[in-house]
């Protein structure tokens, strides 16, 4: 069929979206059925590590101007972040099989949420089946972060200086290419492989970056992007100057509530998160209605549009994450926007002066982000 002749109803197809029980296995199963809850996360852990148990459908996706239309589904993939994170032959193998449950069930393509990217190498460990178009999430990512960073300096910090740790990853590859073009200031790009980094600022135009494989240089910038999940890279207060603004983009979260105790100068925004209206979701990703991640926007995006075979595997490119804002201006009346700010969670005030009192308690980390991306 020639998707270009299509009117938007005939060219809209179905998918499917890969999440998975986040370290508070049991939090996370009790968002779908409350008893799921009760049962000791040890209990699951070991169930999840012993038993090949199969992926279940956990919730369903519509479109609000064509309800009769099932849009997708979200499929729980029964692994941990620990399991994911190994990047196993099992752990490839159970993502392998709830891509078939999703084509199964009629989806033309499917999102990777949260660690399933990362542990099939942004989806390139999939990029072997023709029967259903795969995608790691990490265009529109890129898309909304730039979007984020453009809103907090705007508003926060004109001409501030950014920094963006992992730089060099799925996502801060396309991010640095997007904020190279925009920013006053020469970007600060932060990561583990130096190598790596200079072959990324080799793209950029000559002056708009400098590098650095320390945490300690984060100092200097007025905006601290956080693209990584590293245990050994957990950003603290003496990384941050004063008045810094982080916009965390990470699972699981490089940041925690105590940060704000100690450094009540610090804002902490929420990364990644996208204002969809237009989407009725049944099931629980541990977000609002109307709210989700932007790799299961960039999902629904490619099912709105007919999008056929993969789209973003490995690093997306600039090119892509370009594309995927063509395609949310384009399905606007869904939504696909910036969503207004979060912190944990929870909503924010960004003019937030740093004399004024903070929240009698702190927030839950119960909003971390499925980017699943990595300091690199």
């Amino acid at each position: 069929m020639n998707t270009d002749q299509c009117t938007p109803e005939q060219q809209r197809h179905p998918v499917a979206f890969l999440v998975h029980p986040r370290t508070d296995v049991a939090r996370d199963l009790g968002g779908v059925c409350r008893p799921l809850g009760w049962v000791p996360n040890a209990v699951y852990e070991g169930l999840m590590r012993r038993v090949r148990l199969p992926s279940a459908v956990t919730g369903t996706l519509r479109h609000a101007d064509a309800p009769g239309f099932r849009a997708g589904w979200l499929i729980t993939v029964p692994l941990t972040p620990s399991e994911l994170l190994s990047g196993s032959r099992r752990v490839r193998d159970t993502i392998d099989r709830a891509v078939s449950r999703a084509r199964d069930l009629g989806a033309r393509t499917v999102g990777l949420g949260a660690l399933t990217a990362p542990a099939t190498a942004g989806g390139a460990a999939l990029r072997h089946r023709p029967d259903i178009g795969i995608t790691n999430g990490n265009a529109f990512t890129a898309a909304v972060t730039f979007q984020g960073v453009l809103r907090l300096l705007r508003q926060c910090a004109p001409d501030g200086r950014v920094a963006v740790v992992g730089a060099s990853g799925s996502v801060g590859t396309p991010l640095s290419g997007l904020l190279a073009r925009q920013t006053a200031q020469p970007l600060l790009l932060v990561g583990r492989n130096r190598k790596r980094l200079d072959a990324l600022a080799a793209t950029l135009e000559p002056g708009r970056a400098q590098l650095s494989t320390t945490l300690d240089d984060l100092r200097r910038a007025d905006v601290v992007v956080l693209l990584t999940s590293a245990a050994d890279a957990l950003l603290d207060s003496r990384h941050l100057k004063t008045g810094a603004i982080v916009l965390d983009d990470t699972q699981p979260r490089n940041t925690r509530p105590e940060l704000l105790l100690a450094r009540p100068d610090v804002r902490i925004v929420d990364g990644g998160l996208v204002s969809v209206p237009g989407i009725v979701r049944r099931g629980y990703i541990g977000l609002p209605p109307g709210i989700a991640y932007a790799c299961l926007a960039e999902t629904l995006l490619l099912g709105l549009a007919g999008h056929q075979g993969h789209f973003a595997l490995g690093t997306p490119s600039v090119g892509q994450a370009e594309h995927m804002l063509g395609l949310a201006h384009r399905f606007a009346h869904l939504g696909f926007t910036l969503a207004p700010p979060h912190t944990f969670g929870q909503p924010m005030n960004l003019n937030r002066r740093f004399e004024d009192p903070l929240p009698t308690a702190l927030p839950t980390d119960s909003a971390a982000s499925v980017a699943g991306t990595a300091l690199a």
